[in-house]
């Protein structure tokens, strides 16, 4: 074969570029592998130069990699394949059915078995449940129409199309939309859902120029008609003790309006309320905000110790009515959407298989449980966690990261880094452009409108016409032995 002049150049010129190229990369090889063999921070790197560079990526990697290919479907963490799948088919509205079999172990400890009945509620017979009041003894107490609600998430931990997203789908849906602690955004009243504001222990959108609470601030707030409930959060399952946590690179200039704070500096709340320190002073604060705001106030914990709870049924019976609160939030201690040490979030607080039972017994032991609605909290994903819920007593049963699902979450793991690649939890509009809001709030909706479906099937299996009418007898819990005992034996009210 013939070469023209042109053509030899044009070998000639690629050739010395791969030389040059390779000649590069050497050169490169050459400075990590004296950098690495001549640095004193790290033994693996230094008895092994370059090659112990490998061990870092494929650490990194291996989050990833695991996920897809070699984790079974129930096997992952915080939530396994299955129930992310779960939920990403309800939100698309697509087929949820599973052929040949369950995957999942119901021999486990632990596992709940709902008892099915041998003659289950018709179709035709069902009815829907009804809207619950919430703080009937206030001014404007609210009729809130649905059981399935979207928990506390901030907006600066959750991206501006997420939370529009948030909004549309909550109204859709009818749900309320909780704001977290991070203040209550335009984005947040967009499609104008049901509200819940939530005054976390750092007064976001609320406070005045020392951190404390507003009382003129927090008047406008309860004026808009959106607004339904007010939320003093007094703990929450990724950090109990610890307050709110807001990279500084996420703390963007409108954001640092909403809250109140400084423009591109970490947002960490305190962690506590400043004003509270005992049972009367949180009795105080929650009748300072019902008679500012004339709406209903609740209160959300992480249970650990138990004896303030057993305070507080005796300091409201012992109080002006208008300082019980009208919902205690309960929330598991096992994570949420939000950075968290891991000293806490692994080891601080009660589970909510454990706390929710507890919580419910005392109010009913102490003749508060028709004063204060119980709202569920933490991991409550699917329709069978949501039943368990409402089995063990709850009102209400709330879910963040089942709505980050529903927008697309991959369980990416970077919810604090400002890096999430589906546009949830970043401020980067390069990231967030492929999150529409338009879309993903109609998979919102969906995933509400599924949850409420399936925890219905779920009872009219078990024989009753709502999911409300669910009871502890209607389900029981797997124990180490294999055998099952009902919620009624293993929660028995003292």
């Amino acid at each position: 074969m013939m070469f023209d002049e042109r053509s030899l150049e044009t070998v000639v010129f690629l050739a010395n570029a791969i030389l040059f190229l390779l000649a590069a990369l050497a050169a490169f090889a050459l400075i990590l592998y004296l950098l690495d063999r001549l640095q004193s921070k790290n033994a693996i790197r230094r008895n092994f130069p370059l090659i112990g560079r490998f061990r870092s990526l494929f650490e990194y990697l291996g989050e990833f990699f695991r996920q897809y290919f070699f984790a079974m479907d129930r096997e992952e963490l915080p939530f396994n394949r299955a129930q992310r799948n779960w939920v990403y088919n309800a939100s698309q509205n697509a087929d949820n059915t599973i052929p040949f079999g369950s995957t999942k172990d119901i021999r486990s400890p632990g596992t709940t078995i709902f008892v099915n009945c041998p003659y289950p509620t018709l179709e035709e017979h069902a009815t829907a449940p009804k809207p619950l009041v919430i703080g009937p003894d206030t001014e404007n107490p609210y009729h809130a129409p649905s059981f399935f609600n979207i928990s506390g998430m901030s907006y600066g931990a959750l991206s501006k199309p997420a939370v529009r997203a948030l909004s549309k789908g909550a109204q859709a849906a009818g749900c309320w939309l909780n704001t977290g602690e991070g203040g209550l955004s335009d984005w947040h009243l967009e499609a104008k859902p049901d509200i819940v504001f939530q005054i976390g222990t750092a007064k976001y959108g609320l406070r005045d120029k020392n951190g404390k609470l507003d009382d003129r601030k927090l008047k406008q707030m309860a004026q808009r008609p959106e607004v339904k409930m007010f939320e003093i959060k007094l703990s929450q399952g990724a950090k109990p003790g610890k307050g709110g946590i807001l990279p500084g690179a996420k703390v963007t200039a409108e954001i640092a309006k909403i809250r109140g704070i400084p423009k591109g500096k970490d947002s960490i709340s305190p962690n506590r309320h400043v004003e509270i320190n005992n049972t009367k002073e949180l009795l105080e604060f929650i009748a300072r905000v019902k008679r500012v705001t004339k709406k209903p106030v609740g209160i959300k914990a992480v249970i650990g110790a138990t004896g303030w709870l057993e305070d507080l049924a005796d300091g409201i019976k012992q109080s002006d009515p208008i300082s019980c609160p009208d919902f205690i939030t309960v929330d598991s201690a096992d994570g949420g959407t939000g950075a968290a040490p891991l000293s806490l979030i692994d080891n601080v607080g009660l589970h909510i298989h454990e706390a929710l039972p507890l919580v419910v017994d005392m109010l009913e032991t102490l003749g508060l449980r028709d004063r204060i609605r119980v709202i569920a909290s933490g991991k409550l994903t699917t329709p069978a966690d949501a039943a368990w819920a409402l089995c063990v007593g709850a009102d209400f049963v709330v879910s963040a990261r089942g709505f980050m699902f529903a927008l697309g979450c991959i369980q990416a793991l970077k919810c604090n880094k400002d890096t999430c690649p589906t546009g949830i939890t970043t401020h980067q509009k390069s990231l967030q452009k492929g999150l529409n809001p338009k879309n993903k709030g109609v998979r919102v909706a969906n995933y509400v409108e599924r949850m409420r479906d399936e925890v219905g099937t779920i009872a009219h299996s078990c024989g009753v016409d709502e999911p409300r009418q669910l009871k502890r007898k209607h389900a029981r819990m797997v124990l180490p032995d294999g055998s099952s005992k009902p919620l009624e034996d293993l929660y028995r009210r003292s």
